[in-house]
């Protein structure tokens, strides 16, 4: 059987992939991308609250072998790491990325040439991490390396801060969501990434997701296309992971795919903050499961 088009090819065979560019370009000029629209004028080079101004900036690219199996697949998932961010979580464990933008300035062009190498290497899908502040730029390189040849499933790998308007376009774009799904209490998130409003962000943000792409599909061991949310547990419960877990199983799908993730360590600015400066303990990983379960979902990977 044929396997279906990626959703940027067919975008780009109908023509609309260009005009989706554009319309993410105008954001640019007041900047709105993400939730925290702090109206900066990127189009003429000013810098966002995320640090990003007009240019793309790019940390690495690379066969990614850490990543989710159904990712990974024998030959690993084709990795392009952005420079900043609009969250900037203080214990980030890209923090030197996020934080400190440590990366190169690239042009379009040779985005596109890096995602066609990493198709040239076997890899089973371009995986773009914390992309949202460079959104119309990767949407007219993807333009450029689908006349190029390009025919990988487009992962959308990113912070689960986004904003309705970007989603929306992104849609005819984005083959695999992967958000995280990050904190539920306002004061938290505050705290942690200075965005209160973080929770009521995602919720909209994973409700136009899952109409996008839907529950996870995967074949021949890998991803296609669908919603995978990525949930990092956090010392104390802090995450608030059972309000997050029954949201997502009432409100989207009890089938929908997550990662319940055990790895926090304390990074970047994390050692400020008493109550995450330690590891997450067994106990509170299992407990993570456990409210998962409790709440419905059925498909924990």
């Amino acid at each position: 059987m044929k396997k279906p088009l990626p959703a940027y090819l067919k975008s780009f065979e109908s023509g609309k992939l260009g005009k989706i560019a554009g319309k993410l370009g105008s954001f640019l000029k007041a900047c709105r991308l993400c939730p925290r629209k702090c109206g900066a004028d990127r189009a003429r080079g000013e810098t966002g609250f995320c640090g990003a101004g007009k240019k793309l900036k790019i940390s690495s690219h690379f066969p990614h072998f850490g990543e989710e199996p159904c990712l990974v697949g024998r030959n690993g998932s084709g990795t392009i790491f952005f420079a900043h961010c609009c969250l900037k979580c203080v214990f980030c464990q890209n923090y030197e990325i996020s934080h400190s933008a440590e990366g190169a300035e690239a042009g379009t062009e040779e985005l596109a040439g890096r995602m066609l190498e990493l198709q040239k290497l076997g890899c089973h899908n371009i995986n773009l991490v914390t992309p949202t502040h460079f959104a119309p730029q990767i949407v007219s390189a993807l333009e450029l390396a689908a006349g190029g040849g390009l025919r990988l499933p487009l992962v959308y790998n990113c912070g689960g801060y986004e904003s309705a308007q970007t989603l929306e376009l992104l849609g005819a774009v984005v083959d695999i969501y992967m958000p995280d799904a990050k904190f539920s209490a306002p004061e938290v998130s505050r705290r942690f990434c200075g965005a209160p409003d973080y929770f009521d962000a995602l919720k909209a943000a994973l409700k136009i997701m899952h109409s996008q792409a839907g529950d996870l599909v995967i074949e021949d061991g890998l991803a296609r296309r669908g919603l995978l949310i990525r949930h990092l547990v956090m010392p104390q419960g802090l995450a608030g992971t059972g309000e997050i877990m029954g949201f997502i199983a009432k409100e989207l799908s009890p089938g929908a795919a997550v990662n319940i993730m055990a790895q926090y360590r304390p990074c970047g600015g994390a050692r400020k903050f008493a109550e995450i400066n330690r590891h997450v303990a067994p106990g509170e990983y299992r407990e993570a499961r456990r409210l998962a379960a409790a709440a419905g979902l059925r498909r924990l990977v």
